[in-house]
């Protein structure tokens, strides 16, 4: 049985949005062939998740000089402590998947916030005299994205910071397999919006079968 994360970071719901409607396809296909696995969605702008603030920084510095979580202030152990209870939850998870749009060539801040509480040095990856290393080398995760233009290829291609950007951040983890699967173009092609979609759902369904 595996534990898998499924990562939401849109204000709106499937019956709105490209990347959530996307989104549910793939998780309701998944959970069909894989019945037993656990699934915890984690709906990022429902979900307290603290910014890395003065509270945050001051806690995790009485932490190094060893003074104990108890000694934190009520604000620096409320912070660090949910802080601690993301990385935690995301380094036990064997899969990730991620839904998010594209916006202004990135994504909704709130999922950068998330990945701030799980990229931890010991638990996400470590330093060493060669560099850093990834330590999430069983895992492996998915990204699915909507956006209104094209940014698979041509001259937008290099403008996409969202999808790259976690490509980055999970090889950085050490994470060997991660994927994508983009819903794009049907702000820029409005009539065919609906087949865009559901060619995005028909994919969606077919990838979650070898998840």
């Amino acid at each position: 049985m595996s534990q898998v994360l499924y990562i939401t970071a849109h204000p709106h719901d499937d019956t709105m949005s490209y990347s959530m409607t996307v989104g549910k396809a793939f998780i309701d296909s998944y959970k069909e062939k894989n019945p037993n696995d656990e699934i915890v969605h984690l709906d990022l702008y429902k979900e307290e998740i603290p910014e890395i603030d003065v509270d945050v920084f001051s806690g995790w510095g009485k932490l190094r000089t060893g003074q104990s979580f108890d000694e934190l202030s009520s604000d620096e152990k409320a912070k660090v402590g949910r802080l601690t209870e993301l990385c935690d939850q995301f380094i036990s998870a064997d899969k990730y998947i991620f839904v998010s749009p594209l916006w202004n060539f990135s994504f909704p801040p709130v999922l950068k916030a998330y990945i701030d509480s799980v990229a931890v040095a010991g638990k996400a990856f470590k330093y060493t005299e060669q560099g850093p290393v990834g330590l999430l080398t069983d895992k492996k995760a998915l990204h699915i994205q909507a956006r209104g233009g094209i940014y698979s290829e041509g001259p937008a291609a290099q403008m996409e910071m969202g999808h790259r950007y976690l490509s980055i951040i999970m090889q950085f983890f050490g994470v060997p397999s991660f994927e994508g699967i983009f819903v794009e173009g049907h702000a820029a092609m409005p009539d065919k919006a609906d087949e865009i979609k559901e060619n995005a759902i028909v994919r969606a369904k077919d990838f979650a079968q070898t998840f």
